[in-house]
């Protein structure tokens, strides 16, 4: 499949998520008038941790999260990213930033999503005989798409970044697993 099939594939993707979406919240309006705060008791808490040892490579990662169910069907959230990457003798990087993340269940099983993040990426590369020691730093900007299988409150599926740069994302493929768990 060639790049224009992929980009006409994932964005016919993200009109349908968006039609979804918006005919969710459309048509799940109710024109009562509810004084009571129930705020609280329609958030719900996730997010990852993440520890990768080995041969002197090491990842660390942290990502709270928490969404509000806007009703049955629709939740929107926002998460926070933590991590540390380090290869030893050639770079130590720290990434931190921000996420906001729409949810749409067409049926209780599916589960669509769209993700927008905004991460830091602070590398230090250390020197070799080949190359003197220099230091990256950028914004990564990633937009996921994804579905999912959801039982309770556990999602398992896969998720695309329609903005993947091989030269500059901080992943090494747009496409990319994931588990989702809310309480």
């Amino acid at each position: 499949m060639n790049y224009n099939q992929i980009s006409i594939v994932f964005k016919s993707f993200f009109v349908i998520l968006a039609v979804l979406f918006s005919t969710a919240v459309i048509s799940q309006q109710k024109y009562v008038i509810d004084n009571s705060n129930h705020f609280w008791d329609k958030v719900q808490f996730g997010g990852g941790l993440g520890l990768g040892i080995g041969s002197g490579y090491t990842d660390i990662s942290v990502m709270p999260s928490a969404i509000y169910n806007v009703n049955e069907i629709v939740a929107v959230g926002v998460g926070l990213q933590f991590g540390y990457l380090s290869s030893k003798s050639y770079y130590n990087s720290f990434v931190y930033g921000g996420s906001v993340v729409g949810l749409v269940n067409p049926i209780p099983e599916i589960q669509l999503s769209a993700e927008l993040e905004q991460v830091r990426v602070n590398t230090d590369y250390n020197s070799t005989p080949y190359r003197p020691s220099y230091s990256d730093n950028y914004w990564n900007t990633a937009l996921y798409l994804g579905a999912g299988y959801r039982t309770g409150s556990v999602t398992i599926g896969a998720r695309y970044d329609v903005l993947y740069d091989p030269d500059r994302s901080l992943y090494g493929s747009g496409f990319m697993p994931f588990v989702r768990v809310y309480f």
